[in-house]
C-alpha cells in the first residue's frame, strides 16, 4: 500500500507541474495532510484513489512528523522509505515467527 501510494503521488507530480503552487498551499501532498488538504485531495481524487491515499496516511502517520522540509518529494519519499523498511522488517519477522511455529 505504501508503494502504491507513493507511486500515485509520483504520477500526480509529473502531471501537474502547473498546479504545483495551488497544491502546495492546500497541503494535500504531505504524508499527513491537514483537514483542508484532505478535502482538496478528496475533491481531486476518485473513490479508489482516495481509499489508497487514506490507507497510506494511516500507515505513514508515525513517520510523517520526522520530515521538516518544504520539498514535496522529501515530505512523501522519506516517510514512504521508512514505512517500507519498518513494515517490511515487521512482516519478515512475523513470517519467520509463523514458519517456526508450524
Amino acid at each position: 500500500m505504501v508503494t502504491v501510494g507513493f507511486g500515485l503521488f509520483a504520477v500526480d507530480e509529473m502531471g501537474q507541474a502547473s498546479d504545483g503552487q495551488r497544491g502546495r498551499l492546500a497541503g494535500f501532498e504531505t504524508a499527513d495532510p491537514s483537514a483542508a488538504g484532505e478535502r482538496e485531495r478528496e475533491r481531486r481524487s476518485g473513490v479508489a484513489r482516495e481509499w489508497v491515499d487514506d490507507a497510506n496516511d494511516v500507515l505513514l502517520k508515525p513517520f510523517a512528523g520526522l520530515v521538516d522540509s518544504g520539498d514535496r518529494w522529501a515530505q512523501r519519499g522519506i516517510p514512504a522509505l521508512l514505512g517500507l523498511a519498518v513494515y517490511g522488517l515487521l512482516l519478515a519477522y512475523l513470517a519467520r515467527f509463523m514458519r517456526g511455529r508450524g
